[in-house]
């Protein structure tokens, strides 16, 4: 996600599927291990099997989540037969100092399901489809049937999951993409579903990826800020080859005691004598590669490739701890990814075929705030351009996420205002002007971290009036992440400077925060438009601008 949500509710983890019967998938029988992400920090994994018999398919598994979570896994396996007809679930757990087990049996449409809550035992009969996809809240193991499964599953086909031991719901294929990956040790071609859960309270849209053997290796829930990865996707050395043009080429930039890999873009169209412009490429928040990938759309992929058409070097980066880039993403802060971001403005002033008279930074949601941040410190850069970048304080920017959100939420008015209060004195004991003594402490360990206080902390305003570069605004306006009033108040800012170049904002009409066209610009939406292309508005319009207010040598 480009801006981590830190908004306070319990994770309600997506509602799988039943599947129409398929052909066998082949065989799989090997363990793996399964990392698991909350707002882009870890917060556990599951050791998983897979095994197919004559009888049918046995998936188990054990596992540790941490807070905000808290549930160890002793034991976990479900039963399928050699028809994908469940038979049997059972699973030993611990959550929060309780423990708590299910034993679920399935025949005749019905699932039979005993469970014990640290001895207080109840019994649940549910109606269920003959061939139900058996797959309970936050046990991920079990998401290895559903992967196994969606390929003989046609495009806009409704099927069944069971949410043991809950209810049976109706999940839909909306959409499904291939790509290459790239892992430590092979490439390797992946298929990427869209679902959607239609949940009792409200549809959740995901993302399911899977090998060439039909294997699980990542599952995502954009909307909840959950990912699961297995172990080779990941680590920091496998990233997604997800385009390629003529002149792309790898590239290691030496930054603050380790490198950061990236790729530069070499410009195309009419030869030019002497040095090319360059354009420096700048990525949101989270754990953002440098193809700025959400959803399955290579946002900054895209964007460079138009922009290296349009006859710019165009260098873009895996961000520290993710990719192939060397150092941690524990305990960094913005500071710090403005550091990397100037040692990367380095590396192109330094090249031979650069004009170094004419380097630009532009940067994407967060990464606006990084671009800015360069310009201000640095002089010498010619133009600047954010897109979807925020105008006011990171704490103002949450408020208002979480009020737009609570807006569309079915809650009582006194329950909104409880969470909008927690927010607040969350936020307060963050940056140091409040106490955790009433904030639970789970959130706090979730909350208190050297980037969100920083994040909670930066204003763009002071650095706008330092700058002196041309500024381009770009902004999408059905972006519910940045709304569309943000861009407006950065260039009400940007022109109240006493010395600077031109402004220019520029709205882009059907348009959301990952700069491509969508119906509602919901984050729940993103899924959905994995088939979608960046709006080419966005690169026209810079290159354009840039040709106005950049002068020749």
């Amino acid at each position: 996600m480009l801006f981590s949500r830190y908004f306070i509710g319990a994770v309600a983890m997506a509602s799988m599927a039943a599947l129409a019967p398929a052909a066998h998938a082949q065989q799989a029988d090997t363990t793996v291990t399964f990392r698991i992400f909350l707002r882009g920090s870890p917060i556990g994994s599951e050791d998983v099997s897979v095994l197919r018999s004559a009888e049918g398919w046995t998936i188990s598994g054990t596992g540790h989540l941490g807070a905000p979570l808290d549930l160890t896994t002793r034991r976990l396996e479900v039963r399928y037969d050699a028809n994908w007809k469940p038979q049997e679930l059972t699973i030993d757990a611990n959550t929060k100092g309780a423990t708590f087990a299910i034993h679920t049996t399935f025949a005749n449409g019905q699932a039979e399901s005993e469970i014990n809550q640290t001895g207080v035992v109840k019994r649940k009969t549910d109606p269920v489809s003959a061939d139900t996809m058996v797959l309970p809240n936050l046990f991920f193991g079990t998401y290895e049937a559903l992967a196994l499964r969606l390929a003989s599953i046609p495009v806009g086909t409704t099927f069944r999951a069971y949410v043991a031991p809950q209810a049976e719901i109706a999940v839909k294929q909306t959409a499904r993409s291939s790509q290459r990956i790239e892992t430590a040790k092979r490439v390797v071609d992946v298929k990427t579903y869209a679902l959607t859960f239609q949940n009792p309270g409200a549809p959740l849209d995901a993302t399911l990826w899977t090998d060439e053997a039909g294997r699980l290796v990542r599952f995502e829930v954009p909307a909840q800020s959950l990912l699961v990865a297995r172990d080779d996707f990941a680590s920091v050395s496998a990233r997604a080859l997800v385009m390629s043009r003529p002149g792309d080429q790898p590239v290691t930039i030496a930054a603050n005691g380790f490198n950061l890999a990236g790729t530069l873009s070499q410009p195309s169209g009419p030869a030019m004598k002497g040095r090319y412009p360059a354009i420096l490429m700048i990525g949101g928040s989270g754990p953002t590669d440098r193809d700025e990938t959400v959803a399955g759309i290579p946002i900054f992929a895209q964007i460079a490739g138009a922009f290296a058409d349009g006859g710019y070097y165009v260098l873009r980066y895996d961000k520290r701890g993710v990719g192939k880039s060397g150092g941690r993403a524990e305990g960094v802060s913005i500071d710090d990814y403005i550091e990397d971001a100037t040692a990367a403005l380095r590396f192109l002033r330094e090249r031979k075929d650069v004009d170094d008279k004419h380097l630009v930074v532009f940067g994407h949601s967060e990464g606006a705030w990084v671009a800015l941040a360069v310009a201000a410190r640095d002089g010498d850069v010619a133009a600047l351009v954010m897109a979807a970048g925020p105008s006011g304080t990171g704490g103002d920017l949450v408020l208002e996420q979480q009020q737009y959100l609570l807006g569309k939420a079915t809650l009582s008015d006194a329950e909104k205002q409880a969470r909008i209060d927690l927010q607040k004195r969350i936020q307060a004991a963050v940056v140091g002007k409040g106490r955790w003594d009433d904030v639970p402490e789970p959130l706090k360990r979730q909350a208190d971290t050297p980037w969100f206080r920083s994040f909670l902390g930066f204003s763009p305003a002071p650095l706008v009036a330092k700058t002196r570069q041309p500024i381009l605004i770009l902004q999408g306006d059905l972006d519910r992440q940045v709304a569309a009033s943000h861009a407006d108040k950065l260039a009400a800012m940007a022109k109240a400077r006493k010395k600077g170049g031109p402004v220019q904002v520029s709205h882009l009409d059907g348009v959301n925060h990952l700069l491509v066209p969508a119906k509602t610009g919901d984050v729940d939406e993103y899924p959905s438009l994995s088939a979608e292309s960046v709006d080419p508005r966005v690169a026209k319009t810079t290159v354009d601008w840039l040709k106005r207010v950049m002068k020749p040598n």
